[in-house]
């Protein structure tokens, strides 16, 4: 099984997503979160995240005779490899886009229907935004988005703070993929005959 079809499986997609933000979890209390998945396809497919190293065991406490084990998410592992991005078809990335843009359609409408939704309040926002970069240019705005946003990737649960889930996607528009930016026209505008005084025409 390849890291996209571990990792872009609905339900293992929802059950990565819910430890994002270094939370660590219970199946309990991961089926909590998730009631619409049944316990024990949810439990079957926490096995199956932990087996391949994306969830790991960081305590484990008897409960009326059973073992109830703590996870949390392995970051690293819970992303898709330069390599195996860069071996994957066209195809292949239209059903991890797919499945991706799937998993965000559903958590905002799980939001809306939450029944307390706000979403001037709470700061959910759906934007979209052209810029002209260069390489270069593009390479430094990816690193100026990683230090913004890893201090606070950092931040543990506080009293105060809400759990925010950032989703990014960037993608070339059509220009960039068939060309370079427009550039600025170095033709001279032609030049109007100069109109002759009133009675100084030959005509």
């Amino acid at each position: 099984m390849t890291g996209a079809e571990l990792l872009l499986h609905p339900v293992r997609l929802r059950i990565v997503k819910a430890f994002l933000g270094d939370r660590a979890l219970t199946t309990s209390e991961l089926a909590a979160e998730l009631p619409d998945v049944p316990v024990g396809s949810l439990y079957r497919q926490v096995a199956r995240l932990a087996k391949a190293g994306v969830l790991q065991v960081v305590a484990e406490r008897r409960v009326r005779g059973a073992v109830e084990r703590t996870y949390t998410l392995r970051f690293a592992a819970a992303q898709l490899q330069a390599a195996e991005v860069a071996a994957m078809t066209s195809e292949a990335h239209a059903q991890a886009f797919t499945a991706f843009v799937a998993g965000v359609l559903d958590d905002f409408d799980r939001y809306l229907m939450s029944g307390s939704s706000d979403p001037l309040r709470d700061g959910a926002s759906y934007r979209v935004a052209g810029m002209w970069l260069t390489d270069a240019e593009y390479a430094d705005f990816l690193r100026d988005l990683v230090a913004i946003a890893q201090p606070r990737l950092a931040n543990a649960p506080a009293r105060g703070r809400r759990r925010r889930i950032f989703y990014s996607v960037l993608l070339p528009g059509p220009e960039g993929l068939v060309g370079n930016a427009p550039q600025p026209s170095t033709k001279k505008p032609e030049k109007k005959p100069r109109k002759g005084k009133k009675g100084a025409s030959g005509s």
